[in-house]
């Protein structure tokens, strides 16, 4: 290793909300002593579907009994470490370790809890590497949020971007204002989306095709941008409770088609983003994240905001998330904050994560 220069090799792996799959990626970091400056390369990368019974089980595991929910968190451990092994074994990888999401089941931080299941010493054994895991818990802990996580590493990786754009399960935001990181959750994305097309025997409306067939429906339109949640200022943050109690009884008692359901959803997305970018041509968004390669969403977008959209290479689209997950584990292992208090608004700056080895 180069004197002043730090160098980790880690795999990450994310699973998301809308439950399109473990999003695993083989990840290169390098720490110039000198600079202050990250660099960073996502090798291999792919996503493994999830089989039926996983779909149907993480979908519904969180209305099952404690003891259900203690299984599941062993048994998917497992279930990963194997889908991780496999992709070791696929690529010739070796790793200094493995840094896992999990999968959320509970996210109530106002109540004091978040529940990411994927029990890493489960992972661990399956792999034989050592995995951090567990990133949220210690941030609740502190009063946070517990969410969002990714924008410490967005300062760190994309720090030319003037906004980082996720859209996947939900659609979040981070940047920087008066040189404190600010980041939120903006508004259900893909998790909506997906489960509309769901109806139509579709998995996804792929390229926003089912969305571009349909109208906008005002009173639908107007009931969900009204939602008290959008009056609510940072730090905030969304969750699987929040979209089954709150958003999705206003499309179901809804009696318009699905294709209006989709296009008014889809353009609801849209002003939300818009609204959270300032309008500036000066400035560039990155956008990552499986709403990205949403053709029909992203010209909305498009045309809601003059702010530069840039939408990457496709691995960084598809694999932003697991390779700042990944990165997330190299702070924790540095001993760094991988949490920041601007964002989710606890006590103080964290460095989340449990170790297993």
């Amino acid at each position: 290793m180069t004197e002043g220069v730090k160098v980790f090799h880690v795999i990450g792996l994310m699973s998301g909300t809308s439950l399109d799959g473990l999003d695993i990626a083989s990840c290169k970091f390098r720490f110039e002593d000198l600079t202050r400056k990250w660099s960073f390369r996502i090798y291999e990368a792919e996503t493994v579907s999830y089989p039926e019974e996983w779909t149907n089980r993480l979908a519904s595991v969180e209305k099952s009994s404690a003891e259900d929910l203690a299984r599941t968190d062993v048994e998917y451990g497992h279930w990963l470490g194997r889908a991780v092994h496999a992709f070791i074994d696929k690529h010739g990888i070796n790793p200094d370790f493995i840094a896992s999401h999990g999968h959320t089941i509970f996210h109530q931080p106002d109540a004091g809890f978040t529940t990411q299941i994927g029990k890493g010493a489960a992972i661990a054994a399956e792999t034989g590497f050592p995995v951090i895991c567990d990133f949220r818990s210690t941030d609740v802990a502190f009063g946070g949020q517990g969410a969002p996580l990714v924008p410490a590493g967005d300062r760190l990786l994309f720090p030319s971007f003037q906004y980082c754009l996720n859209i996947g399960g939900f659609a979040n935001i981070s940047f920087e204002k008066e040189s404190d990181r600010i980041a939120y959750d903006i508004c259900p994305a893909n998790i909506i989306l997906n489960r509309i097309a769901r109806k139509s025997g579709k998995c996804y409306d792929k390229d926003g095709i089912i969305a571009a067939s349909g109208k906008i429906d005002p009173k639908l339109l107007n009931a969900l941008n009204s939602l008290d949640y959008y009056k609510i200022s940072s730090p905030k943050s969304l969750g699987k409770e929040w979209l089954l109690t709150e958003f999705v009884p206003l499309i179901e008692k809804s009696a318009i088609s699905l294709e209006d359901k989709m296009r008014t959803v889809t353009e609801h997305i849209a002003i939300q983003i818009a609204g959270s970018l300032d309008n500036d041509s000066s400035k560039q968004a990155l956008v990552t994240g499986g709403g990205a390669l949403n053709l029909y969403l992203m010209r909305l977008i498009g045309e809601k905001t003059n702010t530069r959209i840039v939408i990457p290479d496709l691995k960084t689209i598809q694999f932003k998330e697991a390779l700042i997950f990944a990165f997330l584990g190299v702070l924790r292992q540095m001993g760094e904050f991988n949490t920041l208090s601007s964002v989710t608004g606890a006590q103080k700056n964290t460095s989340g994560g449990c170790i297993y080895i």
